[in-house]
């Protein structure tokens, strides 16, 4: 089982808290997701006086790990500064590193992001960066201290699931010791399952559960869509083939004449 930053987790689902209808269904999803990490925005709380401490209240019941994540913004001085309120009002040293470049697909800044990156563990913090599937992208990102990477599937929202199939495979090849998480764009189960049967290590869903017209159940359903996918791909899939072959031996057969 993948370490995260030396944390070992028995759920290979991550959660998002925010957009859901309301503070009860999100306990709820959470608790039936199984999820043990999910994802807040530093932007709910306030460094100061913290005057989104019912909400904080609310993920502290739930038992989990929290990521903070820095989303929304769009430089390195701001996610640099949003990750030290990030630390004081959560008391942890994991961070989701958003540094956002492009308004109609939220598509990351690649080279703020790198930097900030390299600021930031520097600093001690434990950075989960929300990146593309480019190579050069994600070697510059681990040289910087990542031990973790979080491409994405597609922009965040979207639903689309995978876009670049090509891309996230040569990810996992090229990276056999990096935990890798597929964060945004995942919109139905099935799109998760297609991740953890490429070999990833996670999926972090926030919309397609938040957004659900049942978000519980659709987190139910997400958990075992990567339970299943999990055991699958350790059971070894079969190849795939460009022509049929018989499930039934024809050795034996009778041959009529």
């Amino acid at each position: 089982m993948r370490r995260f930053y030396g944390v070992e987790l028995s759920s290979r689902l991550m959660v998002g808290t925010a957009r859901f209808p309301s503070p009860a269904i999100l306990s709820q999803a959470v608790r039936v997701s199984g999820a043990e990490v999910a994802t807040v925005s530093v932007r709910r709380e306030s460094g100061a006086d913290r005057s989104g401490q019912a909400f904080w209240s609310i993920i502290r019941e739930l038992g989990v790990r929290v990521l903070p994540n820095t989303a929304g913004c769009r430089s390195v001085k701001e996610a640099v500064t949003t990750a030290h309120m990030a630390r004081e009002v959560f008391g942890t040293k994991w961070l989701k590193l958003e540094v956002i470049g492009e308004d109609d697909t939220l598509q990351p800044d690649v080279f703020g992001l790198v930097e900030a990156a390299r600021i930031l563990t520097a600093e001690g913090f434990e950075v989960f960066p929300y990146t593309t599937e480019d190579l050069v992208v994600a070697s510059k990102l681990v040289d910087a201290g990542c031990q973790v990477l979080m491409p994405w599937g597609s922009p965040i929202g979207s639903g689309r699931g995978l876009n670049n199939l090509f891309g996230l495979k040569a990810l996992r090849a090229h990276f056999p010791g990096i935990p890798l998480v597929i964060d945004a764009g995942i919109g139905v189960p099935s799109h998760a399952a297609q991740a953890m049967e490429l070999g990833f290590d996670a999926v972090l869903i926030n919309t397609a559960i938040a957004r659900a017209r049942d978000p519980v159940g659709m987190a139910e359903a997400f958990s075992a869509a990567v339970e299943a996918a999990m055991l699958a791909y350790n059971a070894g899939p079969m190849e795939t083939r460009e022509m049929a072959e018989p499930s039934t031996p024809v050795i034996g057969k009778a041959f009529l004449t």
